[in-house]
């Protein structure tokens, strides 16, 4: 019997909503239970499939036949009001968004500028960030650990790489934060202001270059593949910006969540900061960010996992549930937190040509921002119950909105 046929789910779709986002790891526990692939309902009622399982996922994630280039899907996209593929209105003309000989050319220009030496180099600034960020949080009381730490440090080490001046920080937060809520009203106004904010940093590096990414990214070239066109630099930007700050504000979020609630865990921790980067690979496998790769749009018509794929479908991989069905080491239970665990494997960063180019950048972010908080701050502690905290409803991210904490007394 097919997978196909196995499955009930293949007769009504997964809605994937905010319901289904609030308990999202139980959600695509029972999927996988059921199969590899499901058909689901996404934002407006945009149809596709969801892959789930672990194998699958690498096979779709480098499948000759699943591309970036959304043609065959243009009617359905334009139906459900879909525009984060677009250059101009969405995150269109980037490498994200591209497939072959484009992307190669892309990637190559974007990778000459944000390279692992500039990377390194932010170390000592996030470091400072975070104990200022630490410096001000209220001494007593209950606080939102977004609003005072985890947002903010990812949105202000971002902003200062790509040279985005101080007094357009607050809007960068607010737009970024709300580009890839796909079906929340302040989705297009959120892509419209960081498109004008970034076009209009774009010129002023022109003509005024300073030592940021956004200025290296104006000036880099190659004999073979030329310079980064004006749209290309804004997309390249939006990427950057939407990927590299949503993202890791998200992780950090979800791990220090897990954390509190794995007390255990927590105080291995902090008696052996040395754990800290496997501890960061463990919270992309248990409760990663990206929860879903961004879309894939089948050439033809194919098979994956035994299921009939038409041409012009829609498909995504839940890479969160990928982590949770990834082999590990024998005996290691992946439904476990283990802060230990050697060589957690996952797909958190994709898998192929598409693999982050910003991975580096996360990991040495959330290891600093994590490692300095448990340190200063080890008495925090959860101020409201797990199951009333809300979490993102839509898009590809999985975060939560707000996460109340308080300094243990005692």
């Amino acid at each position: 019997m097919s997978p196909h046929e196995q499955c009930p789910f293949h007769d009504s779709r997964v809605v994937i909503g905010p319901a289904f986002k609030a308990d999202a790891p139980a959600r695509y526990a029972r999927l996988r239970a059921l199969g590899p692939i499901h058909p689901a309902e996404f934002h407006h009622g945009l149809k596709g499939w969801v892959i789930v399982g672990y194998d699958l996922a690498r096979q779709a994630l480098t499948h000759p036949a699943l591309l970036k280039d959304a043609t065959p899907a243009a009617g359905a996209l334009a139906a459900a009001g879909y525009v984060l593929h677009q250059p101009s209105v969405g995150l269109g003309a980037q490498m994200m968004e591209a497939d072959p000989p484009e992307h190669t050319r892309l990637r190559r220009l974007a990778s000459a500028a944000f390279t692992p030496r500039r990377t390194a180099e932010l170390a000592p600034r996030m470091e400072q960030i975070a104990h200022d960020l630490i410096d001000a949080m209220p001494p007593s009381g209950e606080f939102d650990l977004v609003e005072a730490f985890t947002n903010p440090l990812p949105a202000t080490v971002i902003a200062e790489l790509l040279g985005i001046p101080a007094e357009h920080h607050l809007d960068f937060r607010r737009w970024s934060g709300q580009a890839l809520q796909v079906a929340s009203p302040e989705h297009r106004p959120a892509l419209a202001g960081l498109h004008g904010l970034l076009a209009d940093l774009v010129a002023d590096k022109r003509r005024r270059p300073q030592d940021d990414l956004l200025s290296a990214l104006v000036a880099v070239r190659d004999e073979e593949d030329g310079r980064l066109s004006e749209e290309e630099l804004v997309g390249t930007a939006m990427m950057l910006v939407v990927a590299g700050h949503e993202s890791t504000v998200n992780l950090l979020g979800n791990a220090v969540l897990a954390l509190l609630q794995h007390p255990e865990q927590l105080g291995l921790l902090r008696e052996r900061p040395e754990l800290m980067p496997g501890a960061v690979e463990e919270f992309l496998r248990y409760d990663t960010s990206v929860e879903r790769s961004t879309s894939r749009y089948a050439s033809e018509d194919l098979e994956l996992g035994g299921v009939p794929i038409p041409r012009g479908s829609m498909i995504t991989v839940a890479l969160g549930s990928a982590g949770h069905d990834a082999p590990q080491a024998e005996g290691d239970d992946p439904a476990v937190l283990d802060v230990t665990r050697p060589g957690a494997r996952h797909l958190a960063f994709g898998h192929g040509i598409h693999y982050c180019l910003g991975a580096p950048l996360a990991r040495l972010e959330t290891t600093v921002a994590l490692r300095t908080l448990l340190s200063r701050v080890p008495e925090l502690e959860l101020a409201a119950p797990v199951d009333s905290i809300d979490w993102i409803g839509s898009g590809i991210i999985r975060g939560v909105l707000s996460l109340p904490v308080r300094r243990r007394v005692g």
